[in-house]
């Protein structure tokens, strides 16, 4: 049986979400093609004699393009059984079953999708049989790339130089153990992590480097997950690519509480480490359940200094208890702290996105703040009880896209940004101290995001 599996967006990676499925779904027979929608338009000949299409959505953004793909799929395909799977696929499967989608599946999605097509090659188009949200521990087999677009396609590493390298992307592992009320990671893994075995890992990264990679990123949502596996796996790349790089994405208490793992990324060759810092106000970051302070914040950006690995902090700038004040003290404190050259603009326009599912609805504090579920925005809708922290966020927004169009640098954008938030307050923003912007960092061409709402539509290619 022919599947067609298709990737909206990811970030500018080349998707583990679906060279993994493919390697599984080959295993079983069936005849696979791959479609990543960030690179490649769809096209009505590769659903020919397509039985089964299934897409990846392992982000918001990719699921709005999903959506916004399904009417084309559904008359390239009508013969073809429909399937969702990935992170966001559970929490909206009613609205995708309502669009004409049998199957959904999260969490470790590869044994269903086989399933899946198994029953559809002996004839059984029925209800959906699997669970649609699978946590048990499978056998990872090496991902199948082959059909995928080449790296060079992709994201590049961006060196304070100029310099620019192929980067590959993998995963160690899946999940996470923690349990922060905004990401999107919790509602579906509840707390749990699933490891993917080093030797696994390692022939990944070999493949990716024998095809042009210079530097690799770990996806995983928290690198340390499992601070001993992902070092073997570190080490043993450094032994065998002593000239590849790589960074990784891991929380605030991790670096704190392991100085020692830290320093050993970088003697094996980590470049930086994204972490979601989210925000500096204390209260705020309490909301979230994000397990460390302003202070933990600070300690850990100076203590990666100290490395030698650079620090690229993410925020949720604008949430429901976002204040005018509020926001002017995140822009000061990254003044402060010199970070502007750390900081992708668009992380100071991010709005908190709060889906179906998500641990933010437990909170007694969002209450009079939400308004129903917009299927539109997949996410519910809410205000700043100070509409005109609102009003902010969307010209910050407007500010970031028309800047960077421009290509302006990151201090004239963030200078912008800081007039924006000021004027917002009746106030004058004063020039940016000298020498406060920190030095240029190392970073990957496309901006790493997430448990946002969109700043853009990415559906040029549907």
């Amino acid at each position: 049986m022919k599947v067609v599996l298709i990737n909206p967006y990811e970030i500018g990676r080349q998707p583990f979400g679906l060279a993994e499925p493919a390697a599984w779904l080959k295993q079983a027979g069936c005849e696979v093609h791959c479609c990543d929608l960030s690179i490649q338009k769809l096209e009505a000949a590769l659903f020919e004699n397509a039985g089964l299409v299934a897409i990846y959505v392992a982000m918001h953004t990719a699921t709005r393009i999903a959506l916004e793909a399904l009417p084309k799929i559904k008359v390239f395909a009508p013969q073809a059984e429909l399937c969702i799977y990935g992170l966001y696929a559970p929490m909206n499967a009613d609205l995708f079953r309502s669009l004409g989608v049998k199957t959904v599946f999260g969490g470790e999605f590869e044994p269903g999708l086989v399933s899946l097509a198994t029953r559809l090659m002996n004839g059984n188009t029925g209800t959906q049989v699997e669970p649609s949200v699978c946590l048990d521990k499978i056998n990872f087999i090496l991902p199948d790339r082959s059909g995928l677009p080449a790296l060079s396609n992709y994201a590049k590493l961006v060196l304070p130089n100029g310099e620019t390298r192929t980067v590959g992307f993998a995963e160690s592992t899946r999940g996470c153990k923690h349990f922060c009320r905004h990401c999107p990671v919790v509602p579906v893994y509840q707390g749990k992590f699933r490891v993917i075995p080093q030797d696994i890992v390692l022939e990944d990264i070999r493949g990716q480097v024998a095809a042009g990679a210079r530097h690799i990123s770990f996806g995983d949502p928290d690198f340390f997950n499992g601070p001993g596996h992902a070092l073997k796996i570190v080490r043993a790349l450094r032994a065998e690519f002593p000239d590849v790089t790589y960074d990784a994405t891991i929380k605030i208490e991790h670096i704190v509480n392991h100085p020692d793992e830290i320093r050993a990324l970088r003697e094996t060759g980590c470049l930086f480490i994204i972490s979601a810092v989210e925000a500096v106000d204390d209260a705020i970051l309490d909301y979230l359940d994000k397990g460390h302070t302003r202070a933990d914040f600070e300690q850990a950006l100076a203590f990666t200094r100290e490395t030698g690995i650079d620090l690229l902090p993410t925020f949720v700038a604008f949430t429901p208890w976002t204040t005018l004040q509020g926001y002017r003290e995140l822009l000061q404190a990254i003044i402060d702290l010199q970070l502007i050259e750390c900081v992708a603009p668009v992380q100071l326009s991010i709005r908190l996105l709060i889906p179906q599912g998500s641990y933010l609805l437990k909170l007694d504090s969002l209450a009079g703040t939400l308004s129903d579920f917009d299927p539109k925005l997949l996410g519910y809708r809410w205000g700043n009880p100070d509409p005109r922290v609102d009003a902010l966020q969307r010209d910050i927004q407007s500010w970031v896209f028309t800047a960077e169009e421009r290509q302006l640098d990151r201090q004239a954008i963030f200078q912008g940004i800081r007039e924006l938030a000021h004027q917002a307050s009746g106030l004058a923003a004063p020039p940016l101290p000298a020498g406060c912007t920190g030095n240029p960092a190392p970073r990957l061409s496309e901006n790493w995001y997430c448990c946002a709402e969109p700043t853009c539509e990415q559906l040029t290619s549907i």
